[in-house]
């Protein structure tokens, strides 16, 4: 079959003949139409994610969309390795996949289960938002963070705060739901004067894609400004500013904020499973938007060094 394949990590995969999959038990033979070029399929070929294996050589991609024998149009994840999703067919436990409705075409669910699911599953999993609340998204201007602005509107939050460095990006947010933008610029002690109002007026859930300085001042600024014991649920998505903070304790033992993290890992995976298929579910009557580029399989080399998170590049594969 034709697949991308990563030869050597950290270089792009190369366009070529990899062997065909067969199914064992418990599994299934998609026959893949679309799949995205998405941060952990980029850091699993890198060899730098946390989930990854570094056995080479392998066929990239976490999750797809495509057909099983019997017909049936699906979105799956993490198929068996070596086969990824980039290729004319893989192989995936059934547990791991969930029918797409009728409504929603491949390239559309290829380019938005992952980037969706990670707000999704935050917000039903960890964060467990209530309609009413008020949600900060810190780091909403790439594709993961656009979406968490409109689903937190969708799933019935009251206010959403957004933040982000490119203010024509962050700018274009409030068409998406973003009731408040706030610039990442400036110094810590700046950025900590931004966040502050907005923590007294009360925020009960942060979704955070960047960690590193960002974090360290919200997590410094709502412990300062919230009101007495009101509780804060800081879920930690993305590493996108840095992998690593320093808090002082103080910031713990002076708030109640309940830090948390969200993704493969911290929510089982049947858990992560089924809240994609509710993701993709409610894309189309949820009206969700995300620019996506389509290219075909033949021209991953080209594509994966061309993709810069601003839009969402899917692998199209004719059948």
């Amino acid at each position: 079959m034709k697949a991308a394949i990563v030869e050597t990590l950290g270089q792009p995969p190369a366009y070529g003949d990899f062997p065909d999959p067969h199914p064992t038990a418990g599994e299934l033979r998609i026959a893949v139409t679309a799949a995205a070029i998405t941060q952990i399929t980029k850091g699993r070929a890198a060899g730098m994610h946390y989930s990854g294996s570094a056995a080479l050589p392998f066929v990239p991609g976490v999750d797809g969309v495509g057909r099983s024998d019997d017909g049936a149009r699906v979105y799956f994840a993490l198929p068996r390795a070596p086969y990824g999703s980039m290729a004319d067919w893989s192989v995936v436990a059934q547990a791991h996949c969930v029918r797409l409705p009728n409504d929603l075409d491949d390239v559309t669910a290829a380019a938005i289960a992952n980037p969706g699911m990670s707000s999704w599953a935050a917000f039903k999993e960890r964060a467990r938002l209530r309609p009413g609340e008020t949600v900060l998204i810190n780091g909403a201007t790439g594709t993961s963070g656009r979406l968490a602005v409109q689903i937190a509107k969708h799933l019935g939050a009251r206010k959403v705060i957004a933040t982000g460095r490119n203010a024509e990006a962050l700018a274009a947010l409030s068409a998406l739901g973003a009731d408040v933008t706030i610039p990442l610029s400036g110094d810590g002690e700046a950025l900590e004067r931004a966040f502050r109002p907005h923590f007294a007026e009360r925020i009960d859930v942060v979704l955070d894609y960047l960690w590193g300085p960002t974090a360290e001042r919200l997590l410094i600024a709502a412990a300062k400004a919230a009101a007495d014991a009101v509780p804060i649920r800081f879920v930690q998505i993305g590493s996108a500013s840095g992998a690593e903070i320093t808090l002082p304790s103080a910031v713990l033992r002076a708030s109640a904020i309940e830090l948390m993290g969200s993704g493969i890992g911290s929510i089982p995976f049947d858990r992560l499973i089924a809240a994609t298929g509710e993701l993709l579910h409610a894309t189309v009557p949820g009206g969700f938007k995300i620019s996506v580029d389509p290219v075909p399989l033949a021209e991953v080399r080209q594509a994966w060094a061309g993709d810069d998170g601003r839009r969402r590049t899917v692998l199209t594969i004719p059948q």
